[in-house]
């Protein structure tokens, strides 16, 4: 378990060929595959997808809910794959909110507030979307 609360890790361990097994450090697990296979599980692709996604939906649920409970949530998370002279990348990364208040006094200030809370989960709270737009170094190790 980790004790540095800053500190973020997971570990991947390869399970037949193109599946592999994520555990991260409160053991939580979950197989991801290339997806040439057919297979349901998730690529490392949408896995980053449902970070951006699911990183700025808990920051706004958290926001907006204080102020009403949603009738509806829901997050798309659109992109474009290409391959170009910069390698393989995605493109066009679009982040899509469809969420629906009660009626009444306090859905009204939860829809009134969620713009705001968009703004401040890209501008600022998302750890996930902030690092992909900021842009950090990877370091690739080979260890013992």
């Amino acid at each position: 378990m980790a004790t540095d609360s800053a500190h973020r890790r997971v570990r991947l361990e390869r399970i037949e060929n193109g599946t592999f097994l994520v555990t991260n450090d409160r053991g939580g697990q979950l197989r991801i595959s290339s997806g040439i296979s057919g297979s349901s599980d998730f690529t490392p692709v949408d896995l980053l997808l449902a970070g951006i996604g699911g990183c700025t939906a808990m920051d706004v649920d958290a926001l907006t809910t204080r102020r009403a409970e949603p009738d509806a949530f829901e997050v798309a998370v659109d992109a474009e794959k290409v391959r170009d002279e910069a390698g393989n990348h995605l493109t066009d990364i679009v982040v899509t909110f469809r969420v629906r208040f009660p009626d009444g006094e306090q859905g009204d200030k939860a829809r009134a507030l969620l713009p705001d809370a968009v703004k401040k989960s890209h501008d600022r709270l998302c750890t996930v979307s902030r690092t992909v737009e900021l842009g950090t170094p990877i370091e690739d190790r080979i260890g013992p």
